[in-house]
């Protein structure tokens, strides 16, 4: 008496344990960079306001002349709104405006006519076309060029006792009289102030580095910075918001007017912090250089000797597992007809080359059967099955022709 015992069915899933003890080290690490970076942005929250705010302690903040300022008797106030910043202004006042072209038709206008009414000096950093016409009539503008040191070439007290200075950006023209156009870069000025009513003027520097913590202390430009922020005992710091209510206010259906749009105009990748894109690009690399590293790992593929003995049945029954949850049942029809065939041919006597042709192997097997009941083209080399009854009886039809071949 024979018995057989039936192996318990496995499988090469990883299992719940399994994926976590190989991922438990890269989310553990993952959790780590989480919490250190929440850290660091509330330790240092009070001091990285950003991009030309006299908060920021950035390179590209403003926290440095604004201090210098402050040691100077002038104080600094930070706006974010319309309203605040005319209120604030008044003919002891410098108000700067930071981005002017984020504002609206509508708040530009309103800001004008303050400007005007003041008599205090209003500085406009890097106002390209979009705010020009409105906040300086009789100003036109040019193409931008690089910020680099510059000469002052103009009559500016400012601007003459500053020397060179990193300007550039936009570039301004007027034939306004009594104006003062500094630091020309290809025939147009990078800094420029015209008179206005009421003892006011305005100031348009065409780019904000002179203000930057990180060009302060290049050339005259913190000499320059002071002389144009510094001429008044007070100081309105305007960064223009978008969540300003005044820029849903009387605004017109004009290309321009939504304060989205201008901030679009500006570049989104601009209003972006530096920081942000230079973690993007490490995190890029470190990617790359993992895929490298697990890819080299891998090494060539080797044939490799099975330590144990696999019963040729637990191998077929792999397989078939295989096919079967793979709904290939045409790569099983193909196999189970190319395996029959193979061993037809040498019992037919049909050379091993020709036992997948037709035409040489059907006429071979029907010699051989004393019935020809059978639909030999399609049982040999017929469609794939249906489903998978057909295929099991597809099976059962190649085997019991085999053994009929055979016994014949």
């Amino acid at each position: 008496m024979t018995t057989t015992s039936t192996a318990a069915p496995t499988s090469t899933s990883l299992t719940a344990h399994q994926i976590w003890r190989r991922t438990r080290g890269l989310l553990l690490a993952l959790a780590i960079l989480i919490v250190a970076g929440i850290v660091m942005a509330l330790v240092r929250s009070d001091a990285r306001h950003g991009r030309l705010d006299p908060r920021s302690a950035d390179p590209t903040g403003s926290r440095a002349v604004a201090e210098l300022l402050d040691q100077r008797g002038v104080t600094t106030r930070v706006v974010t709104t319309l309203d605040e910043a005319t209120t604030a202004t008044g003919a002891d006042t410098t108000l700067l405006v930071a981005t002017p072209d984020l504002l609206t038709d509508h708040q530009q206008s309103v800001l004008h006519r303050d400007m005007q009414a003041s008599g205090g000096r209003t500085v406009l950093v890097a106002a390209g076309a979009p705010s020009v016409g409105t906040l300086a009539p009789g100003v036109t503008t040019g193409s931008p060029a690089p910020v680099s040191a510059l000469a002052p070439r103009c009559s500016l007290p400012a601007a003459t006792r500053a020397g060179d200075a990193d300007l550039g950006g936009e570039r301004y023209t007027t034939q306004l009289p009594g104006s003062d156009a500094c630091y020309p870069a290809d025939g147009r000025a990078t800094l420029l102030r015209v008179n206005g009513p009421a003892g006011s003027d305005t100031v348009l520097l065409g780019s904000p580095d002179i203000l930057h913590n990180e060009r302060l202390d290049k050339q005259g430009n913190a000499s320059l910075a002071l002389q144009l922020l510094g001429s008044r005992p007070h100081l309105v710091w305007y960064l223009p918001s978008l969540s300003d209510p005044s820029a849903a206010n009387g605004g017109g259906s004009g290309s321009g007017d939504d304060p989205e749009e201008r901030a679009g105009e500006s570049g989104f990748l601009e209003l972006i912090p530096s920081g942000w894109l230079w973690g993007t690009l490490q995190l890029a690399l470190a990617a790359v250089l993992a895929a490298i590293w697990r890819a080299r790992r891998l090494g060539p593929l080797v044939t490799e000797h099975l330590p144990v003995a696999i019963r040729a049945s637990e191998s077929t029954e792999g397989r078939a597992r295989l096919y079967h949850r793979a709904n290939a049942r045409d790569r099983a029809a193909a196999v189970l007809r190319t395996a029959t065939r193979s061993r037809l041919a040498p019992l037919l006597g049909v050379p091993a080359t020709a036992a997948h042709s037709p035409e040489t192997l059907l006429p071979a097997v029907s010699a051989r059967l004393a019935h020809g009941d059978r639909d030999l083209p399609t049982l040999l080399f017929g469609p794939a099955p249906s489903d998978d009854a057909a295929l099991t009886l597809l099976a059962d039809q190649l085997d019991a022709l085999e053994r009929e071949v055979r016994t014949s």
